[in-house]
């Protein structure tokens, strides 16, 4: 069986070889697609040298760089597993993940030297290679210039797993979800029909490559259809519009989370950046709050929203440009090769406009979680994969995600889900940030704290905060107290962590939300 068929970044070296693929802002380092080929062909050369054989797993911890992409495209070539690990994570976090899926060569950027060879230590790596970005010399250079041949090639279908991408693990231990190629490969078509992705598409990489949606959303969709990746280190909100309004890098596409659009909306350059040629620009991760989208939109971008997890590869559903305007607030419909249901309690679909927990299966669905039968089982139902995100459809059968279940509270009997709170919140002009966590009451098991950021310079006090919730909201949804703080915390994703919230506003002793 031939594997070239998987193989994209061979494919686009014979059809576009001296177009650029990759280009790196921080560095002004870029590839074509003759380079991007010619150097994963090098690296798995040299894999195969130091014992990666296929199944074997190859880790990477390191910043956006071009050499992910060099891995995942190596990994390709030789039936190996390519594993990104999240930098941002201590030392012990990252030790229970390498432990768990037991690499036999990790890469490195040098910042994290420490890190690798603590990991090295205590997990029993093999092999480490360390990538210099800035030295040409460096020894993952060197690595290349010394193998620079091809690889002997393994065959593979499409079920094998290319790569294994770990949850962010807000509650617990991560889990790693299993990528296979199939995955990858209905991602670029689910994803690229709505994005418009084309080999004239360019986008712009702020979400880090270790997480699916900096990965997934839009870059290898992009290289897929032989487009440009421009590469960001780490996001910045004003380097973020200057890219973005530069003619001469002509950025078409952009994904990030809520929060990223909010960071930006908020930057004196905001308002003078051209934002002319982005044809897409990508929300997910997090419910959208109305005054976000609005904003943009108003700027003429029409940042429309999308649905989706590591587990569903990631794209799930997507909401089309001409309906971003009129659906503000949906994920919009399934993708094309993806179904969708709303379920209750009992596995029974809700009737449209009630809120369930939203059911999703296709070739794009991981089939489990690496070295856990256990949550493999737990996660699905009759082939159904259970997201655990709570969602509603409207009379046109557009969805909208409503939030984690996790995240509802029920306060006098009736579910409370804080996303909506917070969409109200956001209409205060004061506020920069908002998250609502459910908190014990006597009277009604639980009732709503609002935890706020306000945008520097500005006063809010609790009563016109409450006032407007009370205007704006039924009276079991009103936050009964408000709390302030100078930011909210976050995971490496972006996403606000409401257990650290509680943890801090109730305590770790307090009893657990269900």
């Amino acid at each position: 069986m031939s594997v070239k068929y998987y193989d994209w970044a061979d494919k686009q070296a014979a059809m576009r070889p001296n177009d650029v693929a990759i280009r790196d802002l921080d560095t002004q380092r870029q590839f074509t697609y003759r380079e991007l080929n010619a150097r994963s062909e090098s690296l798995a050369a040299w894999l195969q040298d130091h014992g990666i054989e296929a199944g074997r797993r190859v880790a990477i911890l390191a910043r956006n760089c071009a050499e992910f992409f060099e891995l995942q495209f190596a990994c390709g070539k030789i039936a190996a597993i390519a594993v990104p690990l999240n930098w941002r994570l201590t030392e012990k976090e990252l030790d229970y993940i390498v432990n768990d899926c037991t690499p036999t060569v990790l890469l490195y950027d040098r910042k994290f030297r420490d890190m690798a060879h603590y990991l090295q230590t205590h997990c029993q790596i093999a092999t480490l290679l360390e990538i210099d970005a800035e030295n040409d010399q460096g020894a993952y250079e060197q690595a290349l210039a010394q193998h620079a041949r091809a690889c002997s090639p393994v065959p593979m279908s499409q079920d094998d797993t290319a790569m294994i991408m770990y949850t962010s693990g807000t509650t617990g231990h991560p889990k790693g979800a299993e990528i296979t190629h199939q995955m990858n490969l209905y991602n670029c078509i689910n994803l690229g029909i709505p994005g418009h992705i084309s080999p004239d598409s360019v986008h712009l990489v702020a979400l880090p490559l270790f997480h699916t949606g900096g990965l997934n959303c839009y870059a290898n969709p992009v290289l897929h259809a032989g487009g440009q990746v421009l590469l960001m280190r780490e996001f910045s909100p004003g380097a973020a519009l200057r890219i973005m309004g530069d003619a001469e890098l002509g950025v078409t596409h952009f994904f990030a989370i809520p929060a990223a659009y909010q960071f930006m909306m908020l930057h004196p350059d905001f308002e003078s950046t051209d934002f002319s040629r982005i044809k897409v620009a990508g929300v997910g991760g997090a419910p959208c709050a109305e005054t976000i989208l609005k904003t943009w939109l108003d700027r003429g971008v029409a940042v429309f929203q999308g649905w989706g997890m590591t587990e569903t590869s990631p794209g799930g559903t997507a909401l089309n440009a001409e309906d971003a305007a009129r659906k503000i607030g949906s994920a919009g419909k399934a993708l094309m090769h993806t179904e969708i249901k709303i379920v209750d309690e009992d596995g029974d679909p809700v009737p449209q406009g009630d809120v369930g927990e939203l059911l999703i299966k296709g070739p794009n669905i991981t089939p489990g979680y690496w070295n856990n039968t256990a949550a493999t089982a737990d996660a699905f139902v009759e082939g159904w994969l259970k997201t655990g995100d709570a969602a509603r459809f409207d009379d046109e059968g557009f969805i909208y995600i409503v939030d984690r279940s996790k995240d509802m509270y029920i306060s006098g009997g009736e579910n409370v889900y804080p996303a909506e709170i917070e969409n109200v919140l956001y209409q205060l002009p004061g506020i920069a940030e908002a998250a609502v966590i459910g908190i014990p009451d006597k009277r009604w098991g639980e009732t709503g704290m609002a935890v706020l950021v306000l945008r520097e310079g500005k006063t809010l006090d609790d009563k016109t905060v409450i006032a407007h919730c009370r205007k704006n909201l039924a009276k079991f949804k009103v936050p009964r107290s408000v709390e302030r703080i100078d930011a909210l915390p976050r995971n490496a994703t972006g996403k606000v962590l409401k257990r650290v919230l509680r943890d801090r506003f109730v305590g770790k002793d307090a009893p657990a939300i269900t």
